[in-house]
């Protein structure tokens, strides 16, 4: 769920984290993984946009991951291979706060190659940071501050501010369900009404993706459990095509 929230907020709020991280709102569209022949399930935690001339490469994480370096260049090589001429810039950002060694991991090294990437952890920035712009408010509760609750409550009350109600439903949603790495439910729903953050669309959206997700799961157990293409698209509900693709994942290595 806060994969899932992390990437709403960055597709549709690209322009926020463009002035954030790139220094300039500059428009950004999304990119497919497809595009770089990264598998979907693979990439959950990861958002890549683009510009006319570079590409933003975005990647969210709750928990440290000794993967990331190595998955950091491959999604480096892989953007070079489909778009030679775009620099891309990488980012890690670490939600919750920890004390792990992998979190301050910059760089992966292999024989003769060497790959930087940038890391964020948010609980080091200053929680006014993301009281700046209106898709990084639902970072504020995150943010370096000795009263999360606080931050939770300054964020709302500027989403609050936003006049078009989908977009503040869907601030005000993001805000309570990445408090939740943080605060207890019963002070979260005491600041965000429990009913704004059910009907909002990201709060819908993720549902949507929480149910393909484990439909993509089940096809792929049924797969290695020598079940066929059809009955595992029977069971699933899924397209022929889209259990093509995951057949595809578990039978070349290079897409997983």
């Amino acid at each position: 769920m806060y994969d899932d929230t992390c990437r709403y907020l960055a597709e549709h709020f690209s322009a926020d984290f463009a002035s954030w991280l790139l220094g300039e709102a500059i428009t950004l569209t999304e990119l497919k993984p497809s595009e770089l022949s990264l598998d979907p399930i693979r990439a959950d935690a990861m958002i890549l946009l683009q510009s006319e001339d570079s590409i933003l490469h975005l990647e969210f994480q709750t928990q440290p991951n000794s993967e990331i370096p190595f998955r950091m260049l491959d999604y480096r090589v892989r953007g070079h291979r489909r778009y030679k001429t775009k620099p891309m810039r990488q980012v890690v950002i670490y939600l919750k706060s920890t004390a792990s060694e992998l979190v301050y991991e910059t760089s992966y090294s292999l024989e003769h190659t060497h790959h930087e990437f940038e890391v964020i952890r948010l609980w080091e920035l200053p929680a006014s940071v993301f009281l700046q712009y209106p898709g990084l408010l639902p970072f504020a509760v995150l943010g370096q501050s000795d009263n999360p609750a606080e931050m939770l409550r300054q964020a709302t009350q500027a989403a609050d501010q936003i006049e078009e109600p989908t977009t503040q439903a869907s601030l005000l949603a993001a805000s309570a369900i990445l408090a939740g790495l943080r605060l207890e439910e019963d002070v979260i729903y005491q600041l965000v009404r429990r009913d704004i953050m059910q009907e909002s669309v990201i709060y819908r959206s993720i549902q949507r993706e929480t149910e393909a997700r484990a439909k993509r799961e089940i096809a792929l157990n049924s797969l290695r459990e020598g079940l066929s293409l059809e009955t595992t698209a029977r069971v699933t509900g899924l397209s022929i095509e889209e259990v093509q693709q995951l057949q595809q994942q578990l039978t070349d290595p290079a897409q997983s």
